[in-house]
Protein backbone atom coordinates (compact mmCIF):
# COMPACT_ATOMS: atom_id res chain seq x y z
CA UNK A 1 0.00 0.00 0.00
CA UNK A 2 1.26 3.46 -0.88
CA UNK A 3 1.64 6.09 1.80
CA UNK A 4 0.28 8.72 -0.62
CA UNK A 5 -3.32 9.86 -0.82
CA UNK A 6 -4.86 8.82 -4.13
CA UNK A 7 -7.04 10.91 -6.41
CA UNK A 8 -9.80 8.34 -5.85
CA UNK A 9 -9.60 9.00 -2.11
CA UNK A 10 -9.70 12.76 -2.69
CA UNK A 11 -12.71 12.25 -4.96
CA UNK A 12 -14.47 10.28 -2.20
CA UNK A 13 -13.71 13.13 0.25
CA UNK A 14 -15.16 15.61 -2.24
CA UNK A 15 -18.34 13.54 -2.54
CA UNK A 16 -18.63 13.16 1.23
CA UNK A 17 -18.40 16.93 1.65
CA UNK A 18 -20.95 17.60 -1.10
CA UNK A 19 -23.39 15.15 0.49
CA UNK A 20 -22.97 16.85 3.85
CA UNK A 21 -23.69 20.29 2.40
CA UNK A 22 -26.67 19.10 0.38
CA UNK A 23 -28.22 17.60 3.52
CA UNK A 24 -27.45 20.70 5.62
CA UNK A 25 -28.94 23.05 3.02
CA UNK A 26 -32.02 20.86 2.62
CA UNK A 27 -32.50 20.94 6.40
CA UNK A 28 -31.96 24.73 6.46
CA UNK A 29 -33.35 26.07 3.16
CA UNK A 30 -33.26 29.67 4.40
CA UNK A 31 -29.47 29.46 4.17
CA UNK A 32 -29.70 29.40 0.38
CA UNK A 33 -30.81 33.05 0.42
CA UNK A 34 -28.18 34.14 2.92
CA UNK A 35 -26.03 36.92 1.42
CA UNK A 36 -22.62 35.68 0.30
CA UNK A 37 -19.99 37.93 -1.22
CA UNK A 38 -17.44 35.17 -1.86
CA UNK A 39 -16.71 35.17 -5.57
CA UNK A 40 -19.50 37.71 -6.13
CA UNK A 41 -21.98 34.85 -5.67
CA UNK A 42 -24.65 37.08 -4.12
CA UNK A 43 -26.21 34.33 -2.03
CA UNK A 44 -25.26 30.95 -0.62
CA UNK A 45 -27.22 29.36 -3.46
CA UNK A 46 -25.11 31.28 -5.96
CA UNK A 47 -21.97 30.16 -4.13
CA UNK A 48 -23.07 26.50 -4.18
CA UNK A 49 -23.81 26.91 -7.90
CA UNK A 50 -20.25 28.14 -8.35
CA UNK A 51 -18.77 25.22 -6.37
CA UNK A 52 -20.65 22.46 -8.17
CA UNK A 53 -20.58 24.23 -11.52
CA UNK A 54 -16.79 24.49 -11.38
CA UNK A 55 -16.57 20.78 -10.58
CA UNK A 56 -18.61 20.04 -13.68
CA UNK A 57 -16.62 22.41 -15.88
CA UNK A 58 -13.25 21.01 -14.75
CA UNK A 59 -14.46 17.43 -15.24
CA UNK A 60 -15.59 18.30 -18.76
CA UNK A 61 -12.35 20.10 -19.56
CA UNK A 62 -10.25 17.13 -18.46
CA UNK A 63 -12.47 14.68 -20.35
CA UNK A 64 -12.47 16.78 -23.52
CA UNK A 65 -16.24 17.20 -23.31
CA UNK A 66 -18.08 20.39 -24.26
CA UNK A 67 -18.28 22.74 -21.29
CA UNK A 68 -21.45 24.33 -20.09
CA UNK A 69 -21.19 28.08 -20.02
CA UNK A 70 -22.10 29.82 -16.78
CA UNK A 71 -25.32 30.95 -18.44
CA UNK A 72 -26.26 27.35 -19.27
CA UNK A 73 -25.83 26.15 -15.69
CA UNK A 74 -28.95 25.93 -13.56
CA UNK A 75 -29.26 28.60 -10.90
CA UNK A 76 -31.49 26.41 -8.73
CA UNK A 77 -33.19 24.67 -7.09
CA UNK A 78 -30.68 22.85 -4.88
CA UNK A 79 -31.46 19.48 -6.49
CA UNK A 80 -30.50 20.86 -9.92
CA UNK A 81 -27.28 22.26 -8.52
CA UNK A 82 -26.47 18.93 -6.86
CA UNK A 83 -27.06 17.19 -10.18
CA UNK A 84 -24.03 19.11 -11.52
CA UNK A 85 -21.93 17.60 -8.73
CA UNK A 86 -23.25 14.12 -9.50
CA UNK A 87 -22.43 14.53 -13.20
CA UNK A 88 -18.93 15.74 -12.32
CA UNK A 89 -18.43 12.72 -10.04
CA UNK A 90 -19.35 10.39 -12.90
CA UNK A 91 -16.92 12.09 -15.26
CA UNK A 92 -14.09 12.25 -12.69
CA UNK A 93 -14.62 8.58 -11.81
CA UNK A 94 -14.42 7.62 -15.46
CA UNK A 95 -11.28 9.67 -15.93
CA UNK A 96 -9.60 8.04 -12.95
CA UNK A 97 -10.10 4.68 -14.61
CA UNK A 98 -7.86 5.91 -17.50
CA UNK A 99 -4.30 4.66 -17.86
CA UNK A 100 -2.01 6.31 -15.31
CA UNK A 101 0.50 7.61 -17.84
CA UNK A 102 -2.09 9.98 -19.34
CA UNK A 103 -2.15 11.99 -16.10
CA UNK A 104 1.35 13.35 -16.62
CA UNK A 105 0.53 14.69 -20.09
CA UNK A 106 0.40 18.43 -20.53
CA UNK A 107 -2.98 20.07 -20.33
CA UNK A 108 -3.33 23.37 -22.09
CA UNK A 109 -5.22 26.07 -20.21
CA UNK A 110 -6.78 29.02 -21.94
CA UNK A 111 -6.85 31.54 -19.14
CA UNK A 112 -5.43 34.91 -20.11
CA UNK A 113 -4.91 35.83 -16.46
CA UNK A 114 -2.47 32.93 -15.89
CA UNK A 115 1.23 33.57 -16.56
CA UNK A 116 2.53 32.05 -19.79
CA UNK A 117 4.53 29.33 -18.04
CA UNK A 118 1.36 28.27 -16.21
CA UNK A 119 -0.70 27.86 -19.37
CA UNK A 120 0.35 24.19 -19.69
CA UNK A 121 0.08 22.00 -16.62
CA UNK A 122 -0.11 18.25 -16.11
CA UNK A 123 -3.59 16.75 -16.18
CA UNK A 124 -2.78 15.37 -12.72
CA UNK A 125 -2.19 18.85 -11.32
CA UNK A 126 -5.38 20.17 -12.91
CA UNK A 127 -7.36 17.26 -11.41
CA UNK A 128 -5.90 17.89 -7.95
CA UNK A 129 -6.81 21.57 -8.25
CA UNK A 130 -10.37 20.67 -9.25
CA UNK A 131 -10.76 18.35 -6.26
CA UNK A 132 -9.35 20.83 -3.73
CA UNK A 133 -11.27 23.82 -5.13
CA UNK A 134 -14.55 22.65 -3.62
CA UNK A 135 -13.04 21.76 -0.26
CA UNK A 136 -11.56 25.24 0.09
CA UNK A 137 -14.93 26.82 -0.63
CA UNK A 138 -16.83 24.47 1.71
CA UNK A 139 -14.56 25.66 4.52
CA UNK A 140 -15.43 29.27 3.65
CA UNK A 141 -19.13 28.39 3.65
CA UNK A 142 -18.81 26.66 7.04
CA UNK A 143 -17.53 29.91 8.53
CA UNK A 144 -20.24 31.97 6.83
CA UNK A 145 -23.15 29.82 8.03
CA UNK A 146 -21.71 29.46 11.54
CA UNK A 147 -21.49 33.25 11.83
CA UNK A 148 -25.09 33.47 10.59
CA UNK A 149 -26.23 31.17 13.40
CA UNK A 150 -26.58 27.94 11.40
CA UNK A 151 -23.57 25.83 12.38
CA UNK A 152 -23.17 23.05 9.84
CA UNK A 153 -21.09 20.60 11.89
CA UNK A 154 -18.91 20.42 8.77
CA UNK A 155 -15.55 19.13 9.86
CA UNK A 156 -14.11 19.55 6.40
CA UNK A 157 -10.67 18.32 7.29
CA UNK A 158 -9.49 15.12 5.67
CA UNK A 159 -8.30 14.15 9.13
CA UNK A 160 -11.92 13.83 10.32
CA UNK A 161 -13.34 12.41 7.09
CA UNK A 162 -14.49 8.80 6.79
CA UNK A 163 -12.15 8.57 3.79
CA UNK A 164 -8.81 6.83 4.39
Amino acid sequence: MSVGVTMNELLAWLDESASHWKAHLEANPALLELPCSIGNAGTVQGFVRHIWGVELRWSHRLAGLPELSKEEMPSGPLESLYAMHQQAMEVFSGLLAAPEESWNEGFELEFPWAPGEKQTLSRRKVLAHALFHSQRHWAQLATLVREAGFPSKFWGDLLLSSVL
